[in-house]
């Protein structure tokens, strides 16, 4: 038994907080009122509440490499939802995985020695249940399906491959998935039309699930790329989460009113739709992502072809530079604006913490030039920063009856981007405290019990008597961000206490070494 001594509640419901002593006990908040039993915690001055939800998190292998999970714990994480972007490594074969391992290093690293003992989606929950420091659940990844089904080449699928899609999408709900994600700049799930995502949407949506797009375009046609994904949901009558719902790039400046009442008229039509943002102006992605869905067609080796051909890196650059690639979200690139984070050669290690254009001109190159090379160099490995985003939409997006917190953080790379260490924290520093763009009680909402709507746990998100002692305890005038672009792994400050499935994680500030954590499974329709 835990007792938290007059704890300020922030329950996750959004209503005023209150003064109580919460008591802890088999995994479990066995207690809301005066008193308690066990040991002690004074939280007089302190917040207590539900634990953080990370509706977008990358950490499929190191939650599982380094399985105390310091990044996300120290700021409050209780539960992240992995398997996003459509590019994930379950279901898979060996072939396929292979291929995955390659394309999601700069995202994921791809450590030596590392035990890869499954292959499809329930083998993958199973091994997070092995022990880890947070609780995990895990979407379908539509793009590494259609890898496993149909390749990776650029055209539609057949009939019988759709249907063996839908069959792994089926499986993978059943197995505990609680639902699906697509990367649609990203190959090969960019290859799939709208009727396909429609298709796959309805068995999601029949299981239990719900669907969670990186959508075509965060740039040009964005909001167009938007209307597609609320369009797949009317059609197959699946929720809709709506990952990083970002408006980034100069043509979107000051436009996130427009995708809030595209929002706005679909959910008073009846649409479910929930989204999800982080609280930087930056993204991050790999490097080879900028390039045309074209030039990479077929794989790594077929990518690397071409960036090794003369004629074909012309045409690449073309695509990029001038008319907007749509793995450039159709913005014709700004070099200055993307900055390399993290190599996998020693070699390459000064191109990080630069943008590609500081680089090409120190080295007196073209920027297409430098880029073609680092790529062929780091056999796409390579990760960066896209410094597109814009505040005034940042704070708009947040403060929508719908939204939820997701860091979308990548762990791996010599500078990461510190959303990975950060987000949570920030929200309640910078756009609480210090800005007043939402209020404590509506921030924690935001970060716990809608994300757990979401998700259809019962038993989480909220501070109630019988649910998961997934807690938070925070100082509301010092918790903070320290993580920085310079020093990215940094835990947050102002946070004493994370306790996971009633066991304490982080206790005084310090990671106690305890792995209470576990997947989370889709319960069905």
């Amino acid at each position: 038994m835990l007792t938290f001594l007059g704890a300020t509640v922030v329950d996750g419901t959004g209503g005023p907080s209150y003064r109580a002593d919460v008591t802890v006990g088999g995994g479990r908040i066995a207690a809301i009122g005066t008193g308690g039993g066990g040991r002690v915690v004074d939280a007089d001055g302190l917040v207590l509440a539900p634990g953080f939800i990370d509706m977008h998190a990358h950490s499929d292998l190191q939650i599982l490499a380094h399985p105390d999970h310091m990044a996300k714990v120290s700021q409050g994480v209780t539960l992240e939802v992995l398997g996003q972007d459509g590019l994930s490594y379950a279901p898979v074969d060996d072939d396929t995985l292979a291929d995955l391992r390659a394309q999601l290093a700069g995202w994921n690293d791809d450590p030596p020695g590392f035990d890869w003992d499954w292959r499809g989606v329930g083998e993958y929950l199973d091994r997070l249940d092995r022990g880890i420091a947070v609780n995990a659940a895990y979407l379908v990844p539509q793009g590494t399906v259609r890898a496993l089904v149909a390749g990776w080449d650029a055209r539609h699928a057949t009939e019988s491959e759709l249907d063996r899609m839908r069959a792994l999408v089926a499986t993978g709900l059943a197995e505990g998935a609680m639902g699906m994600s697509s990367g649609l700049t990203y190959t090969p799930g960019m290859y799939a039309g709208t009727g396909e995502l429609v298709a796959l949407c309805e068995v999601v949506g029949k299981g239990g699930g719900y669907y969670s797009p990186h959508h075509r375009s965060y740039g040009a046609g964005a909001l167009e790329a938007y209307a597609e994904m609320v369009d797949v949901s009317r059609r197959s009558g699946c929720p809709l989460h709506l990952a990083h719902a970002t408006m980034n790039f100069p043509v979107n400046e000051g436009r996130a009113g427009e995708l809030l009442s595209l929002l706005d008229d679909a959910i008073a039509d009846g649409c479910d739709i929930s989204l999800d943002t982080y609280p930087y102006l930056p993204g991050a992605t790999y490097l080879s992502a900028l390039l045309p869905s074209w030039a990479a067609e077929g794989g790594l080796a077929a990518t690397l072809a071409r960036l090794s051909n003369v004629d074909a890196r012309e045409r690449i650059r073309a695509d990029i530079e001038e008319h907007g690639s749509d793995g450039c979200h159709g913005v014709p690139v700004d070099w200055d604006s993307i900055e390399v984070n993290g190599v996998r050669r020693d070699d390459n290690a000064h191109l990080v913490g630069k943008s590609v254009a500081a680089s090409a001109r120190e080295a007196g190159r073209p920027p297409a030039e430098l880029y073609f090379d680092t790529l062929i160099a780091e056999r796409l490995g390579t990760s960066c920063l896209m410094h597109v985003g814009h505040e005034d939409n940042v704070r708009a997006i947040m403060r929508h009856a719908a939204h939820t917190g997701g860091s979308d953080g990548l762990l791996v790379g010599e500078r990461p981007h510190p959303r990975a260490w950060g987000t949570f924290p920030r929200y309640l520093a910078r756009y609480v405290r210090e800005l007043g763009v939402l209020s404590l009680e509506e921030c924690v909402a935001h970060l716990t019990g809608r994300a757990a709507r979401r998700l259809r746990l019962t038993d989480r998100g909220l501070v109630r008597e019988g649910y998961a002692a997934d807690l938070v305890l925070f100082d509301p005038a010092t918790v903070a961000d320290t993580a920085t672009f310079e020093q990215p792994r940094q835990a947050a400050a102002g946070i004493p206490y994370v306790l996971v499935n009633g066991v304490p994680v982080i206790e005084d500030g310090r990671h106690t070494g305890a792995l209470p954590g576990h997947s989370i499974r889709n319960k069905g329709a």
